[in-house]
């Protein structure tokens, strides 16, 4: 597996002007919020600086199965799939496969979900930029029906 440390540049609002690494491990890992995840996830490695820096992101393990509610960023997503097996899939359109080193952009306001496929996990870094101090607007969860139909109708590599 691809061991990724999260580089945070310092505030130039702040008297430290240097330079601080975020070393691998040492941030907290916590257990995706049920109100925005169906199964087993686990995220870790969370980054953000404030102002006038946006970006803030987190790497994320989903088991087999496991995948976001629907849900929107107001100015994007980047994901970059680093180990296993998934999909991400964009409301009204079929499922797209993810595999390790596929990244996948999700532009501003489209409502989409992601996660692993029914019998592996996924890992992905995922990135997005905040607008107004939000960078995510979760809606409802993805029943079993539309994982069901969006993994067996995904796109192939």
């Amino acid at each position: 597996m691809m061991s990724l440390s999260a580089v945070a540049i310092a505030d130039p609002q702040s008297e430290d002007q240097s330079v601080s690494v975020i070393k691998h491990g040492t941030g907290a890992s916590s257990v995706g919020a049920e109100e925005s995840f169906t199964g087993k996830v686990r995220v870790q490695g969370r980054f953000q600086r404030g102002a006038p820096a946006r970006v803030g992101g987190a790497t994320v393990t989903f088991e087999p199965g496991a995948r976001t509610a629907w849900h929107t960023h107001p100015l994007g997503q980047t994901l970059i799939v680093t180990s296993g097996h998934g999909f991400v899939q964009e409301w009204s359109k079929p499922a797209q496969t993810l595999k390790p080193g596929d990244v996948a952009w999700i532009p501003p306001g489209v409502k989409h979900w992601h996660g692993a496929a029914p019998s592996e996990p996924m890992t992905h870094v995922a990135i997005a930029e905040n607008e107004n101090g939000k960078s995510v607007a979760w809606m409802e969860k993805v029943s079993e029906a539309q994982y069901a139909d969006g993994s067996a109708r995904a796109s192939k590599p």
